[in-house]
């Protein structure tokens, strides 16, 4: 079955597979579908969202973040693996090199999903890091507004250490960055480019 992948805007994405719905730092949302799964990268407001968390869930819902929190059913640490309704969850460290704004120390991470057979990795906010190293997915969304993140051409280097055949470029449009990033990553990333609208989607089989 096609693995259904969907840009919400900023940093927020939806992956949907034939048997859950998983949602990353959902933000700003516009659409009420329901999250079988919610994955945190960390608390800062634009990625942890009690009021869309809460928009998204019932008592079913699992949400898995690396911090605790009232509506965090799940805690996991950079490093560590979880299985969710045959989901595969993978965390992993996401930090700045140079900046202050994403401390290693704290502990916050990306995902690696895997659904359906195939893998998606969300990094968080994150620089181009030594972890990042020999990951080999199916796509990769990728921070390219700067500033507390990696730029576009930072992103694109990205690919010397990843393997996908897909890449959609987040973490602009909103707060910081603009589509002129994303374009710029587009032309430097030799992989195949999504540049999404917000509730923009692409399939993969």
């Amino acid at each position: 079955m096609a693995v259904r992948i969907t840009w919400l805007g900023h940093a927020s994405v939806c992956i949907k597979g034939s048997s859950a719905t998983v949602y990353i730092d959902p933000w700003k949302i516009r659409q009420k579908d329901h999250a079988d799964i919610i994955l945190l990268t960390h608390d800062h407001y634009d990625h942890y969202s009690e009021f869309d968390i809460k928009t998204l869930t019932d008592e079913t819902s699992r949400i898995v973040a690396p911090m605790s929190t009232p509506v965090v059913t799940d805690l996991i640490a950079a490093g560590s693996t979880l299985k969710i309704k045959d989901i595969g969850i993978r965390a992993i460290p996401a930090y700045n090199l140079s900046k202050a704004f994403h401390p290693k120390a704290n502990g916050w991470v990306g995902y690696v999903v895997e659904i359906d057979g195939k893998k998606i990795y969300h990094p968080g906010d994150t620089d181009r890091i030594p972890e990042m190293k020999g990951l080999s997915v199916d796509v990769a969304f990728i921070p390219v507004g700067g500033t507390y993140t990696m730029d576009a051409r930072e992103a694109a280097g990205v690919f010397k250490d990843i393997s996908a055949e897909h890449a959609v470029p987040i973490h602009y449009g909103d707060i910081v960055g603009s589509k002129k990033d994303a374009e710029q990553f587009s032309e430097l990333c030799a992989c195949n480019v999504h540049i999404l609208s917000p509730g923009g989607s692409f399939e993969i089989d």
